[in-house]
């Protein structure tokens, strides 16, 4: 019995030796097995992530916003008319100084006079315009001799008197009856008419004005970021429609935002398409009516290329018949030695030249000065 007994311990000390070894066993396999899969015991739960670090205060949230665009400072009209005189006295100064030279002569005869009506024709001044200024001079010099008062001061008198310092030359670009003034830019592609509309929201700016534009060209897909971004440039708004869309209705839209706003004057861009008078007539007769709904138009202004000559009295002429055009202004005048296009455009239309552009700078776009473009003329 004892021998029994003894048996039965010595089994049961057996089978628990051996059921430790075997759990031994096997927990090293699966810390052999994690080790070959990376440590981690599938059969345990998932590790918890490690915790993402902190992100510092100033990321949280929504990311600050941009700063500010710094908005340019137009130059004043003063600093304007300064580089007008040098630049005109560079490109203008050979038809001054061949009038000069040919009316020094100490013998004029009349191979002389068809020399200087030749040159002023050259300058594009017009045939009725030279013939009456040839016949101005020539009566002066005879009657009043070429002693009585020096060649230049003659000239200058006449071309100043042929120039027509009497046109009012004054921008209607001011607030009327509550309501904001508004401009429409018409002319053909390529003379620069948007880039205009932009320098002379400039020149407004310098003045302290307020103004609204109003992308009204929408069949040129450019034409509407063009002017977007010169608004930008100076904190002025741009008002745009789609493209293709109606040009009257983004005029129309303009002026509203204008009037909302109390602005001192909204300027639009219209399309410079010139397929055909009745088309062109058309539209531009729409968009001033639709824009009038709301206030008057108080300058339409046509821009020309001066370099053009004669093509440009001919855009003249038609846009005359389809608005009434108050104003012109004259693009790319210091790239043109024909500055007698500023006679022959005022004489076919009876309107004054207003504004003159000088070069491609942003603030190359001035009030015309009678006085300062004689004087450039003759170098002075």
């Amino acid at each position: 019995m004892e021998l029994l007994s003894l048996i039965i311990a010595i089994a049961v000390v057996a089978i628990v030796v051996v059921a430790g070894l075997v759990t031994t066993g096997a927990r090293r396999g699966r810390a052999e097995l994690d080790e070959r899969r990376g440590g981690t015991d599938v059969l345990a739960p998932p590790r918890p992530a490690p915790e993402a670090p902190t992100a510092p205060a100033e990321t949280l949230g929504a990311p600050p916003a941009p700063p500010a665009p710094t908005l340019e400072r137009p130059e004043s009209a003063a600093g304007r008319l300064v580089r007008l005189r040098q630049r005109l006295a560079r490109s203008q100064g050979v038809l001054g100084r061949g009038l000069l030279a040919l009316l020094s002569r100490d013998k004029i005869d009349e191979d002389t006079w068809e020399e200087i009506e030749d040159l002023l024709i050259t300058a594009d001044i017009g045939v009725g315009p030279t013939q009456e200024l040839v016949e101005r001079l020539r009566t002066r010099l005879r009657v009043e001799g070429a002693d009585s008062a020096p060649v230049r001061e003659v000239l200058r008198e006449e071309l100043l008197a042929l120039v027509d310092p009497t046109m009012d030359r004054r921008l209607s670009v001011s607030r009327q009856e509550g309501r904001p003034a508004v401009v429409l830019m018409v002319g053909v592609n390529g003379t620069g008419k948007t880039t205009t509309v932009g320098k002379l929201a400039r020149i407004l700016v310098a003045e302290d004005r307020s103004v609204v534009l109003g992308a009204a060209d929408t069949f040129r897909a450019a034409a509407a970021a063009q002017l977007t971004t010169w608004g930008e440039r100076v904190g002025v708004d741009t008002v745009v429609g789609p493209e293709g869309g109606d040009p009257a209705s983004v005029a129309f839209e303009a002026v509203r935002t204008g009037m909302e706003q109390e602005v001192d004057a909204v300027i639009v861009d219209t399309a410079g398409r010139l397929q055909n008078k009745a088309g062109l007539m058309d539209e531009l007769g729409k968009v001033k009516r639709v824009v009038e709904k709301q206030a008057p138009v108080t300058e339409v202004l046509l821009v020309l290329d001066a370099t053009t000559g004669q093509n440009g009295m001919i855009q003249a002429r038609v846009f005359s018949e389809v608005v009434d055009v108050t104003g012109i202004v004259l693009t790319k005048l210091d790239g043109s030695a024909k500055g007698g296009i500023v006679v022959a455009v005022q004489r076919e239309l009876g309107v004054p030249v207003k504004l003159v552009g000088l070069g491609e700078g942003p603030d190359d776009l001035a009030p015309f000065d009678p006085g300062t473009f004689v004087d450039a003329l003759l170098g002075d």
